[in-house]
């Protein structure tokens, strides 16, 4: 195989990717870095109203940028998001799995309907976008995917988690046999497994203001690399996930969590 420039190995340009939960956090982070390659990027979310903000501002910068509201738990929405992003953009290459919800409710305190949720939300959801854009990847000769897991996919991080370390878990586990299954066939499946990443979700979680300066900071000091992360730590992982760079891994998971594992 000819060895490519580093300029080349990370120029996106003519590919498309669709990055799920891509309004906000994590996710905007990729789409920002995956713009900032040169690719076309759809930006999937059920928040329509920032989605479609953030998404006229990045068009104003000259971005080619489409946002599709998207519940990715549901078949409909994911086959329309699909649908969309081929009448806009004629193609597909990449596809990032990162929407996701994260309630806290210690399993004796959990109804029936919050654990489905969590699991619809955050695996089925997988499952749907991998099954809908591998078919289209096939098609083409080939393409990317990355599937957003989480340290507890590996381990357990509190207690309060586990219908979420349950699906993240179930996300680990998809990407390793679906790997397996479509690697023939020229796509890539990988997992990115983050840490205690600074996003909207999280501070809302924490309720704000202080507070989060507060929490954040007392978990800074757990971490080996002294900081929370950031979403651009993730979408560096991301971009070199599907970028020619990591041409030769599949049915991989790479953690960024500062060490936190490493205890």
């Amino acid at each position: 195989m000819q060895n490519k420039s580093i300029a080349e190995l990370f120029n996106f340009a003519r590919k498309t990717a669709v990055v799920t939960g891509g309004a906000m956090g994590i996710g905007y982070g990729i789409v920002l870095r995956f713009l900032e390659a040169g690719a076309n990027v759809v930006v999937a979310d059920l928040d329509e109203k920032v989605g479609n903000e953030k998404s006229e501002v990045l068009k104003k910068d000259g971005k080619n940028v489409l946002f599709v509201k998207t519940d990715v738990s549901s078949e409909k929405e994911v086959k329309n998001l699909i649908a969309q992003t081929l009448d806009h953009f004629s193609g597909l290459d990449i596809f990032v799995n990162n929407a996701g919800i994260y309630p806290q409710k210690p399993v004796l305190e959990m109804d029936l309907a919050l654990w489905e949720k969590i699991q619809a939300v955050n695996l089925r959801s997988v499952f749907l976008c991998c099954r809908e854009a591998a078919k289209v990847m096939i098609k083409k000769g080939g393409g990317n995917i990355i599937n957003i897991g989480s340290i507890d996919s590996l381990h357990p991080s509190m207690v309060g988690l586990a219908a979420y370390d349950t699906s993240k878990h179930g996300v680990w586990g998809f990407t390793k046999n679906f790997a397996l299954e479509v690697a023939g066939k020229g796509i890539r499946v990988n997992a990115i497994a983050p840490g205690g990443i600074n996003t909207e979700g999280v501070a809302k979680i924490m309720g704000g203001g202080e507070q989060v300066k507060s929490v954040i900071k007392q978990f800074a000091e757990k971490v080996p690399l002294g900081r929370f992360g950031e979403p651009d730590d993730i979408a560096m992982a991301a971009l070199f996930c599907a970028s020619e760079a990591s041409a030769y891994m599949t049915g991989e998971i790479i953690v960024i969590d500062g060490g936190v594992l490493l205890k």
